[in-house]
């Protein structure tokens, strides 16, 4: 599918609104879904999408969609967006994005779909990677849950002390729609790329209260269909700021639907979820730091530890499936260049500690865990308080090969060669890292 984006198309500043590639997106995919399917299907999620680059006017969007992987009646499908310039050569990638779609029964017939045929290299990688996917995505809650109950996550009171934190609630937004013809899909039910449009809408200004400027949508965590609604239904759009991680914010929507009884009622049917990260830039074009979050209340304080759940299980989805560098971010050892190397490391990671960008990941009694994020590089600090006498603690830390009898992450340390008077090189094997 390709579309030229129009004045109509964008917001203020000429760039593409990104309510209006969501509902492209959602098209394209549902097209290919029911050409696989041969029969109609509906969006169940989308995830994973990472938006690179934003169309402008007179451009050209083009997405293209395919089905990956079905499994019994429901699929997922690949979908690739890319933007190109009349007056350039080549296009840019915007983003990809994973949608599952569910095949509707006729009549109380479920229909299972056909295997698909594999081609290329490239299509047995995403057949076999869109198994992992899906596994992620069925453990997602599980593994969401872990964290919540492993207390990783605590409210950490320090924070209480920024002067310049913002109640979460301030960043409260609600918005109704009600469900027109145009806005249904050729199914009769209301179509899930406009839903998804008016999701990032208000997602958008509760995102743009906090920071007081203009976001933008960098990222989606995932769009979940609890459920349809239909032409004369009345949708209550809510959407509040849970998080945020210095330079970006992460926005929860929450859509319920009413027909005219559940209207006077006031009894909706939640629908639609969505977790939503977004950045803000300067007049400079430089990514600007987010005020705290104040969690004054018990559910504000649950979508604050929330917030820092799907984001760790974020950063592990990331570095799983990062691709391969085309060059290796560490030197092999050589006689010839120890001394550098040892100058390196100790520089580099002088360095690393001093950074302002530290973020507080988790904490448990007396330990403190913290991460920073740099291009495709992530760094771990650990912070552990401890009762001991300093000479003990020298003695402890002076030598690496007495790690094991003091830290319950290292097996064994054993030196496979010295390399000079204070530098040696350790084999060190670790226990299997706890899922959660």
């Amino acid at each position: 599918m390709c579309h030229t984006v129009y004045p109509w198309h964008c917001d203020h500043r000429g760039e593409l609104s990104a309510g209006q590639p969501l509902m492209w997106i959602d098209t394209t995919a549902c097209l290919a879904a029911e050409r696989h399917a041969g029969v109609s299907c509906v969006t169940a999620s989308v995830d994973d999408i990472q938006i690179e680059q934003t169309a402008r006017v007179g451009q050209h969007v083009c997405i293209k969609a395919k089905v990956n992987r079905p499994f019994n009646t429901s699929m997922e499908v690949g979908i690739k967006v890319e933007i190109e310039d009349p007056s350039k050569e080549g296009q840019k990638h915007v983003c990809t994005a994973f949608s599952t779609y569910v095949t509707k029964p006729v009549g109380s017939t479920k229909v299972y779909l056909k295997p698909v045929r594999l081609q290329s290299s490239q299509d047995h990688l995403e057949y076999s990677l869109a198994a992992e996917r899906r596994r992620i995505r069925l453990y997602h809650q599980d593994a969401y849950n872990n964290l919540m109950e492993d207390g990783s996550v605590l409210y950490d009171i320090e924070w209480e002390k920024d002067n310049n934190k913002v109640l979460s609630d301030s960043t409260r937004v609600e918005s109704i729609e009600l469900v027109l013809p145009p806005h249904a899909n050729h199914q009769g039910n209301t179509f899930g790329g406009q839903i998804m449009a008016w999701m990032e809408n208000v997602a958008n200004i509760s995102a743009s209260r906090l920071c007081r400027t203009h976001a933008t949508l960098k990222s989606v965590d995932m769009f979940k269909f609890r459920g349809p609604s239909t032409v004369g239904d009345r949708l209550l759009f809510r959407a509040i700021v849970n998080n945020t991680f210095q330079k970006s914010v992460e926005v929860g929507v929450r859509v319920e639907a009413f027909n005219c009884e559940e209207w006077t009622l006031a009894k909706g049917r939640h629908i639609n979820s969505a977790f939503l990260i977004y950045q803000a830039m300067n007049s400079k074009g430089e990514y600007i730091p987010f005020p705290r979050i104040k969690a004054s209340t018990k559910d504000s304080i649950r979508r604050f530890q929330g917030a820092i759940a799907r984001r760790k299980i974020r950063v592990a989805r990331k570095y799983m499936f990062l691709p391969k560098l085309e060059k290796p971010i560490s030197h092999p050892w050589q006689k010839s260049n120890q001394a550098y190397l040892s100058y390196n490391n100790i520089a580099k990671l002088t360095v690393l500690a001093a950074n302002d960008g530290w973020e507080l990941s988790s904490t448990l009694p007396n330990i403190r865990i913290f991460t920073f994020e740099d291009r495709d590089i992530l760094s771990i600090k650990v912070e552990m308080q401890v009762r001991v006498q300093p000479k003990q603690a020298y003695y402890l830390l002076s030598d690496l090969g007495l790690r094991p009898n003091w830290d319950m992450h290292y097996l064994s340390c054993e030196v496979l060669e010295t390399a000079g008077e204070d530098d040696k090189i350790f084999h060190i094997t670790c226990p299997p890292v706890k899922q959660s």
